[in-house]
């Protein structure tokens, strides 16, 4: 009740307050000039006021909203996720030399074996209009005199339970670089002590860049599912920026033959 009647006080004295301006408008061309130089003032330091809270406002509300989950999942799909990273703000947003085995969050961590890293990871806020993922990953990568880069997602339980050899798994990002370079995907499954490994490399020249991984063909045992996830393996990085603008995944089963 404390809080409706509050809301209620509060339109109430906004009402008042527009009415007023608005018949201070209406009569504007007979006031008294003292009172009409006095209203100016006092409405030019009201509009300035307002027009930063309508420029704050309409970029703020244009952006993707923290926390969302929304993009487009395969009809017929069971398991959708997108990684908190490009969901919402993570407590430490980047980070500068970064080393091997260095995590982003609690489910990215990046890979290399450089004697000397050159390379800045960092969340940051997606303000594109096409964007639906809330944040991004940018990964600045200058001097580079190791033999292998990789980005590590581990993909929650959910992705694996009740996963079968009839699953297909699905990728999806957006992906921007300052130049071409080669990007594999590795899908890892964990079964009793053995790994399967299914390796996609991402078509980087379609503006969809999305890979299946399609179960059917592995030697995955399915009762013996422990955990899935997935490498991102850069080739040739040096001197480069990259922006993973969005990730994605989903698990749909194949259609019945």
């Amino acid at each position: 009740m404390t809080t409706l009647g509050g809301k209620m006080f509060q339109a109430l004295l906004f009402a008042r307050s527009r009415n007023r301006w608005a018949k201070a408008a209406r009569q504007a061309s007979t006031s008294d000039l003292t009172v009409l130089r006095q209203q100016r003032l006092r409405a030019r330091q009201l509009r300035q006021h307002l027009n930063d809270l309508i420029h704050v406002s309409e970029s703020r509300l244009a952006l993707p909203m923290i926390g969302s989950t929304a993009f487009q999942r395969p009809h017929g799909s069971d398991w959708n996720w997108r990684p908190e990273l490009w969901r919402g703000p993570l407590p430490v947003p980047g980070m500068a030399s970064v080393q091997s085995k260095s995590m982003l969050g609690n489910e990215v961590t990046l890979f290399h074996d450089c004697e000397r890293s050159e390379l800045t990871l960092r969340q940051l806020r997606n303000r594109r209009e096409q964007d639906l993922a809330p944040f991004g990953l940018r990964m600045d990568m200058f001097r580079f005199d190791g033999s292998f880069l990789s980005l590590v997602i581990d993909l929650p339980p959910e992705a694996v339970a009740g996963l079968k050899r009839r699953h297909l798994i699905r990728l999806n990002t957006i992906i921007e670089m300052e130049k071409p370079l080669e990007i594999f995907a590795r899908l890892n499954i964990r079964h009793g002590p053995n790994t399967e490994q299914i390796v996609r490399e991402l078509p980087l020249h379609e503006d969809d860049v999305m890979v299946e991984f399609d179960l059917a063909y592995s030697s995955m045992n399915e009762k013996r599912v422990e955990k899935a996830w997935i490498d991102l393996i850069f080739e040739s990085p040096e001197m480069n920026q990259l922006v993973l603008r969005d990730l994605t995944f989903s698990r749909r089963p194949r259609a019945e033959l």
